[in-house]
Formats: C-alpha cells, structure tokens, sequence
C-alpha cells in the first residue's frame, strides 16, 4: 500500500469514527451510575448500631474482668517490686513466679477477647453487608442502574444513592 492508500485508509478511519461519535454520546448519556459509601452503612444503619450495642453488651463483663486482672497484675508487680528489698531470695523468686505466672494467664485471656470480638464483629459486619448488597442490587433493578460503585475517591453527591440503602436497610420503603 502505497501512501495514497494510507492517506485514504485514514481518512476512512476518521469518517467513521466520526458517523459514530454521537451514537457513543448517546449511550454515554443514558448510562446511570450509582454511588454507595459504605463506611456510613457499616457505621449509620440501625442494624450497625444494634449490633454494635450487642457487641458492647455481650462482652463488657469479660472486658471488665480483664480490665480487674491487669489491675491486680499491675497492683502485685508494685508490691513485689517494693517489697524485693526486703524479701527473702526464695519468697522473692516464687512472688516473681506467680507474677510471671498471673501476667501469662492476663495475656492469654486478653488474646482470647480480641479473637472472640474480632470473630463476632467480622460476623456481624458480613450479615450486614450481605444485607445491604441485597438492598442495593435491588434498588439498581427498581430503578434502572447501570452500576453502582461502592469504592470511589470521588463521587458527586448526584449520584449517592446511601440514604436510599440505609433507608431500605432501616426497614422503610
């Protein structure tokens, strides 16, 4: 092909290019888009608050118990520690041994707590998030959604739809 034939091939290119141009603006208009922060529906949905009072609930006598534990730790390690001084070296090693003994048994329990809190909390962070995907699949065939985006660094408060989802989460229609 010679560079008439180029020149002819891109000129081709550009008219049709060009026929379909405002065939692609068309589609561009009608496509809707939807937005859904979904920190506010893991923070503002009444079943996020619930279960984050359930939560708060079902482990504050644990916490609390914990909190006592490293306090009595914390209470023997100042006793023995101002007291060393005047201790026999054998009441002093088994006072060191129980210390260390006392503060392996604060941490294990501590260890479970935050295993059994992360656990609930993943639970209940999925049940919520399975129920509001549901909500917004819904809302996005009831009203006609292209996509509806869920991460974005920007989105204009046009196409935020989370009231919507919180809403629909919340029980209303």
């Amino acid at each position: 092909m010679g560079l008439k034939g180029f020149k002819l091939a891109i000129l081709s290119a550009v008219i049709s290019a060009s026929a379909y141009a405002p065939l692609a603006a068309a589609q561009a208009q009608t496509l809707k888009i939807g937005f859904v922060n979904t920190e506010r529906i893991l923070r503002d949905s009444t079943f996020a608050v619930q279960a984050q009072k359930r939560l708060e609930g079902d482990f504050s006598k644990r916490q609390k118990e914990l909190e006592s534990l490293a306090a009595k730790v914390r209470a023997d390690a100042v006793k023995l520690d101002k007291d060393s001084i005047t201790l026999p070296e054998s009441e002093k090693v088994r006072r060191q041994r129980e210390l260390a003994e006392a503060d392996r048994e604060f941490q294990r329990k501590r260890r479970e707590f935050d295993e059994d809190l992360a656990q609930k909390k993943s639970q209940l962070v999925g049940e919520l998030v399975e129920r509001a995907n549901k909500v917004i699949r819904e809302l996005a065939e009831r009203e006609n959604y292209d996509i509806i985006l869920q991460e974005a660094v920007y989105a204009n408060k046009r196409i935020d739809v989370t009231d919507k989802v919180l809403q629909r989460l919340d029980g209303g229609k």
